[in-house]
C-alpha cells in the first residue's frame, strides 16, 4: 500500500537513504532540507521523482514548515507518516563550549523536530491514524562525556515524545523513537575536534575520538540502518523503541537497572578515557 511519508533531512546519509528506499517501494516523500544540492541529486537517483515533493528549507523555519505543510496535503490529501530526521551534533568538554553557539542544536535538534509533529498532527487526528517517528541517539538514554549539549537535546527529544504520546494516542497516532548508536556516516568526524593546547580536556577527549572512530568502523552504514528505520516507517504498531543492535539495548539496559558507579566505570572504560 502506497504511503506518504514527511521526511526531514534526506539530503544526505541515512536520511537519503530511507528516502531512496521508500521511492523503490512506492511510496510517495514529501521531505525538505537545507543542502539544496543535495536534494537535487537525489531526485537524480529516484525512480519515480515526479511523485516526491522536496524543497530547500531550513527547519527553524516555522512559518514554511507550516507552508510545507499546506502543499504536501494539498498534493497528497493525507500524510500517514512523519520522520524527524534532521539533526546535528555538539561536541567538547562542558566547561569550553560556547553555550550561544549550543542554542542552535537545541533548537535544529528538539523544536525543529517539535515544529514538524506539531504541524501535521492535526490533519493526522482529523484522520485518526498516523506515525510520528523521531531520530533520536543512544545518548538520549546514556549520558556521554563531551557530548553534553547533544545528550541534552536527545533527552530532551526523547521526553518531549514520550509526554505527548499519551496526548496524541487516542487519535490513533502512534510514535515511535529510533536510537542508534552510529552510523558509518560523516556525522561524528563533522564535530569531532580536539580543545586547544592546554586544555586540561584535551588527552582524554583525544582517546573518546580515536574510540568513537573505532566503533564507526563497525557500525551499520546507512543502508542497512536506512532499512531498519523503514520497517518502523511501515509497521502497522511500531514498537516504541527501536535500537539498531544487541549492543546498543544491552547498554541502555545496564544503564537502567546497574548501580550508578557500576556503569559509570563501565562507560569510561569503554570509551577510555578513565583518568
Amino acid at each position: 500500500m502506497e504511503r506518504v511519508v514527511v521526511i526531514t533531512g534526506p539530503a544526505q546519509g541515512m536520511g537519503r537513504e530511507v528516502a531512496r528506499i521508500l521511492d523503490g517501494k512506492g511510496h510517495a516523500v514529501a521531505g525538505f532540507d537545507v543542502d539544496g544540492e543535495g536534494l537535487e541529486s537525489l531526485k537524480g537517483e529516484m525512480r519515480h521523482p515526479e511523485r516526491h515533493h522536496l524543497v530547500t528549507m531550513d527547519i527553524t523555519d516555522r512559518p514554511g514548515i507550516r507552508a510545507f505543510r499546506d502543499v504536501v496535503l494539498e498534493r497528497y490529501g493525507k500524510v500517514d507518516v512523519v520522520l524527524s530526521n534532521v539533526g546535528i551534533g555538539f561536541f567538547g568538554p562542558f566547561e569550553e563550549i560556547d553555550l550561544e553557539a549550543a542554542l542552535k542544536c537545541l533548537e535544529v535538534n528538539v523544536i525543529g523536530a517539535a515544529a514538524v509533529f506539531q504541524a501535521f498532527i492535526p490533519s493526522m487526528r482529523e484522520r485518526g491514524e498516523g506515525k510520528l517517528v523521531a531520530m533520536s541517539s543512544l545518548v538520549g538514554q546514556i549520558p556521554f562525556p563531551f557530548e553534553s549539549v547533544y545528550t541534552a537535546s536527545k533527552f530532551a527529544l526523547e521526553g518531549l515524545i514520550l509526554a505527548f504520546r499519551y496526548e496524541v494516542e487516542p487519535f490513533g497516532i502512534r510514535t515511535a523513537i529510533i536510537e542508534p548508536a552510529q552510523v558509518s556516516t560523516g556525522f561524528a568526524a563533522k564535530i569531532h575536534k580536539l580543545p586547544p593546547e592546554g586544555s586540561p580536556y584535551r588527552e582524554r577527549v583525544k582517546r573518546f575520538i580515536d574510540r568513537d572512530n573505532e566503533l564507526i568502523k563497525t557500525a551499520p552504514d546507512p543502508v542497512r540502518a536506512a532499512e531498519m528505520v523503514v520497517k518502523v516507517l511501515e509497521a502497522e504498531k511500531p514498537p516504541l523503541f527501536t535500537r539498531f543492535s544487541f549492543r546498543d539495548s544491552f547498554f541502555i539496559t545496564i544503564n537502567k537497572w546497574l548501580p550508578t558507579r557500576v556503569r559509570d566505570a563501565i562507560l569510561v572504560n569503554f570509551m577510555r578515557i578513565k583518568v
